[in-house]
């Protein structure tokens, strides 16, 4: 078996402030904000234009996602993914490093580093500690506007990384793949309402496993170290030299699974792009799975 060489799935904030402090930020470098609040808490967008990482741009998951779809942010076309980093100065020569400003220190950043990875690019980062740790540190901020140059980006969805409602479906019955879910506890069980939702109920597939996404990070905001994530694993039973399907509410947390499988040298984690909400209002009932409700969701 040929060892595959994978490309560093973080960088440090100390690295790309060097980066950033040399003026390596450019067509070979460019850096994403790529936060995402829910609606009525932080304006993402806002505190971009306040302050970010200089040279940053802002990655807006709303207009780079499948406008057409009822399901929740779902991935573009190959020409809109193409086009969409392309007018943000990026091409396939560029090393993509991206970050948020959640609390946390990390939240829709795993999942635009997803993005690149299922349209074929290879180098692109999460910025481990995120925006959070960025400030903590006291590296610089500025509220200039990044203007790059647009740049050429040749996107090739890369479908192994990828599950379908159908192909989930269907391994219920072939149980090809383990199925893990980022949701919170309360969430998969159901005892807990899904937030923000208007005619969702919370619970999960049937026959997945729950590994809340905010237990993969440490208190102060970065990611575990590869050893710790191993066990957590090994503790959920959740076999790395198998192939594993990550899910949560819309496709977002579940790259945090697919990231810290991917830091543990498994770079093959297949993200179910519509996850629960999809799988909510068109999976047989009887393969939905919730403590409240009466026992089914």
């Amino acid at each position: 078996m040929v060892h595959q060489v994978l490309y560093r799935a973080l960088v440090s904030t100390k690295w790309l402030a060097e980066s950033v402090r040399a003026g390596k930020v450019g067509p070979g470098l460019r850096v994403l904000d790529a936060s995402w609040y829910s609606p009525g808490t932080r304006e993402a967008r806002k505190e971009y234009l306040e302050r970010h990482v200089p040279g940053a741009s802002f990655f807006d998951i709303e207009e780079c996602r499948d406008k057409a779809s009822p399901y929740e942010v779902m991935l573009p076309s190959e020409a809109g993914f193409a086009d969409y980093v392309g007018s943000l100065g990026i091409s396939n020569d560029t090393h993509v490093v991206v970050y948020d400003g959640d609390d946390l220190g990390s939240f829709y950043a795993p999942r635009v580093w997803w993005m690149f990875r299922v349209f074929g690019h290879r180098t692109v980062s999460v910025l481990n500690g995120g925006f959070r740790n960025w400030l903590k540190e006291g590296h610089p901020v500025t509220s200039e506007p990044s203007r790059p140059e647009p740049a050429i980006f040749k996107a090739t969805l890369n479908r192994s990384l990828l599950k379908t409602y159908e192909q989930v479906l269907e391994n219920l019955e072939s149980k090809r793949f383990q199925l893990v879910d980022s949701r919170a506890q309360g969430r998969y069980l159901g005892t807990q309402p899904e937030p923000d939702a208007v005619g969702l109920d919370s619970g999960h597939i049937r026959g997945s496993v729950n590994m809340p996404f905010m237990n993969f990070l440490t208190e102060d905001g970065f990611e575990k170290s590869p050893e710790e994530l191993r066990a957590m694993f090994e503790a959920k039973k959740v076999d790395l030299t198998k192939p594993l399907i990550a899910t949560c509410r819309k496709g977002v947390t579940a790259c945090h699974i697919a990231l810290a499988a991917y830091l543990c040298g498994k770079p093959d984690v297949a993200i179910y792009d519509g996850s629960w909400f999809e799988w909510f209002h068109r999976a047989p009932p009887e393969t939905r799975v919730s403590q409240g409700k009466g026992g089914k969701a």
